[in-house]
């Protein structure tokens, strides 16, 4: 299987993830502006996790594009990816439809826990099947420093969550502007070795 197959069924996958949260916004009886304020957290929710999926289908690009070639191994660490990915609809609503209490809270956070830590099993897939070059090595060791900052915020989060949910909140906008802030150290790498 090449490349362009797994990046388009993944595609296919995270597009609908975000199909689904975005509907899962219910549409006010009223068409005063008041009746959108109890869609804040909704909102606020869907946000947040339409950040995380667009940072995870970015990165999910660059690592697809630092292969050689798909083992069986690297469908079925994708097919894990995803299928954490594909619980964080229902997290969201969840969370923003119960004004982030902290067992939804705690939820989410455990969802991006393991979301986090399947994106690393299928980073460590990646770097066995990619091109071997010095630059895109430092790439992966980046992006493992990024993870495991993640896991601990992640980690930190969910008991947090019962003491006062506010602080993951927090916790989860910081590790969003984080991975917001593009790292193109494997598309640099992957240019030098085409040139």
């Amino acid at each position: 299987m090449n490349t362009n197959r797994l990046e388009a069924f993944s595609d296919g996958v995270l597009a609908i993830i975000i199909t689904i949260m975005v509907l899962e916004i219910k549409i006010p009886t009223g068409s005063g502006w008041s009746e959108l304020k109890h869609l804040i957290p909704v909102f606020m929710s869907y946000l947040l996790s339409f950040l995380y999926i667009g940072i995870y289908w970015g990165n999910h690009h660059h690592l697809l594009h630092s292969l050689k070639q798909v083992s069986s191994g690297i469908i079925l660490s994708n097919l894990n990816l995803l299928f954490w990915l594909s619980l964080i609809p229902f997290a969201t609503g969840w969370m923003g439809q119960n004004q982030f209490a902290p067992n939804t809270v705690a939820l989410y956070g455990t969802i991006l826990l393991i979301s986090g830590l399947a994106f690393y099993i299928l980073l460590k897939m990646v770097e066995r099947n990619s091109h071997d070059i010095e630059e895109l090595r430092k790439a992966f060791k980046i992006l493992n420093k990024k993870g495991i900052s993640s896991t601990i915020g992640y980690l930190i989060s969910i008991p947090l969550a019962f003491i006062n949910p506010v602080i993951p909140g927090i916790i989860f906008v910081i590790l969003t502007i984080m991975w917001l802030i593009p790292d193109k150290n494997i598309e640099k790498a992957l240019k030098s070795e085409n040139q």
